[in-house]
């Protein structure tokens, strides 16, 4: 079991970074989260998951330090579940305020061209 204590204790590892990295971002409004560190998260989901189906159950009762870094992965887990609905909102948010920003720069490229012929 040693090798899947370690594979989950560097799961454990990089997603507090990713989720300490994500839940910083998250306190000023003016700051996204982007598609590189919802990437990053998915990465270490999935990273986590290979680890834990390469075994076979039960997994519990059998290592306390495995048992402990599980709990510590289902923590984890659970708040980025947490985190994901604000996440969501606030990548809404960003989408509808490219989405204006897009459509300003059409008006504005129409207006140039409209410009351009009656001059």
């Amino acid at each position: 079991m040693s090798s899947l204590l370690k594979s989950i204790r560097t799961a454990n590892q990089r997603l507090g970074f990713q989720l300490e990295t994500v839940s910083t971002l998250r306190l000023p409004q003016t700051a996204v989260i982007g598609p590189e560190r919802i990437a990053a998260l998915l990465s270490e989901l999935l990273f986590a998951g290979a680890a834990l189906r390469a075994w076979p159950l039960p997994l519990r009762g059998c290592d306390h330090e495995l048992d402990r870094e599980l709990d510590q992965y289902r923590r984890m887990v659970e708040q980025l579940r947490d985190l994901l609905p604000s996440i969501h909102q606030q990548l809404l948010a960003e989408r509808a305020r490219l989405e204006a920003r897009r459509s300003h720069l059409v008006c504005m490229a129409e207006w140039a061209r409209v410009s351009r012929q009656t001059l």
